[in-house]
């Protein structure tokens, strides 16, 4: 028996009542090697788990992030990355040079200076929140009336979307990052947001405004329909990572209160959550060593950024919430090339969520023991469904 064939696993899901990261993880990366998974489709991946290795994936050019090469990892004929043919202008589903036309485009909108200019805005909507959730009473779902439309406020007026069918786009995102989702239910929700977000971009070129999709149409790099597909990552990505982070946030601060009102805590929660564990996924072109196990061209790869996070060769006591640590390190934004875009609006949309909420309300806390919360252990990223708070 090879030490591939020694070293296959069961994919080490989530499991409601278990702690996140799963505590699999830990013996991934105690193993010598990679180690090998089923992911239920009759395919097989190879499961990255410590933070060198994580890197070292996300950084080598014989190992690409496009669906459409043999091998790439699934999880079902609609879960995961969408191939071109499916969402044109899903750039972080491209290689170079491809993908380098997209980012070149889009960098100059997430400068860090573009985000501090968008500060006094994410601080009326963050404010506008508060004020919402303190004139209803005194109880609050802090999901529902805080987390979730912070960011989808913010992306969608930079974005240009009207934020009146925040509902929908909502919902439909709902279904694409839920493993419980079919098939043809994500197939179809993909379908309804692109559709909604191509008549958008047409009404843009015919009445062009200060938003960014307006912006990008008048630089002309990329075309009407590029700009949908791009258009849905931005709007999806804007919102549910960011209102995941959020709310995993508060509950952790309010079981360590001494740290609220530090501006280190937003680097350490990225990391302490890790809420993209499953996105970055890979297929390799050429053979590649990573690890010290030799991965064939064809086969895939699945770095699991909640193991690397976790590692205790790159983190000293990982699973201490400890906002004093070095943790810039973290790679809860991917790394490499395709290193998230939005890094910076999601770290500031953070810090002044943190800040506000806890400044205004100094009385929160959780209405319910922590075990009992909804998390998203059905979820391709990890959060809550609901937060029930009072103060």
């Amino acid at each position: 028996m090879t030490n591939a064939e020694q070293n296959t696993v069961d994919f080490p899901g989530r499991r409601p009542g278990c702690p996140f990261p799963p505590a699999e993880y830990a013996d991934l990366r105690a193993r010598p090697g990679l180690v090998r998974t089923s992911l239920g489709t009759g395919t097989k991946a190879w499961l990255v788990a410590r933070h060198e290795d994580v890197r070292a994936v996300l950084t080598d050019h014989r190992i690409s992030s496009d669906p459409a090469h043999a091998g790439f990892p699934r999880f079902g004929r609609t879960r995961g990355v969408p191939g071109r043919d499916q969402v044109p202008g899903w750039f972080v589903g491209m290689d170079p040079p491809e993908h380098n036309r997209f980012r070149k485009t889009l960098i100059p909108e997430f400068t860090v200076r573009k985000i501090k200019e968008l500060q006094p805005e994410i601080q009326r909507v963050v404010d506008g929140r508060v004020d919402a959730m303190l004139a209803a009473g005194n109880t609050a779902d802090l999901v529902a009336g805080f987390a979730l439309p912070v960011p989808s406020l913010v992306i969608t007026t930079l974005l240009g979307v009207p934020y009146a069918d925040h509902e929908f786009f909502e919902a439909k995102t709902r279904v694409l990052v839920t493993f419980t989702s079919t098939d043809d239910e994500r197939e179809a929700a993909g379908k309804e947001i692109l559709r909604y977000l191509t008549r958008l971009v047409a009404l843009k070129q015919q009445r062009p405004g200060s938003d960014l999709l307006s912006r990008l149409l008048a630089a002309g790099t990329l075309t009407p329909r590029e700009l949908s597909g791009v258009a849905m990552l931005l709007l999806i990505g804007g919102h549910e990572t960011t209102a995941n982070n959020i709310s995993l946030g508060v509950v952790t601060l309010l079981a360590n209160r001494e740290w609220i009102g530090d501006d280190r805590v937003v680097e350490e929660l990225l990391r302490f959550h890790s809420v993209a564990d499953l996105v970055p996924l890979r297929v390799a072109l050429e053979d590649v060593e990573i690890g010290g196990e030799l991965i064939r061209a064809g086969e895939g790869i699945i770095p699991l950024v909640a193991a690397a996070n976790h590692d205790s060769g790159a983190f000293s006591c990982p699973a201490r919430f400890d906002p004093a640590r070095a943790a810039r390190h973290h790679v809860a934004f991917g790394y490499g090339v395709h290193q998230c875009l939005g890094q910076n609006l999601v770290r500031s949309e953070m810090a002044i969520a943190y800040r506000t909420l806890f400044k205004r309300i100094p009385t929160l806390e959780i209405a319910a023991p922590v075990a009992e919360l909804p998390f998203k252990y059905d979820g391709i990223l990890f959060g809550l469904h609901a937060l029930p708070v009072k103060w």
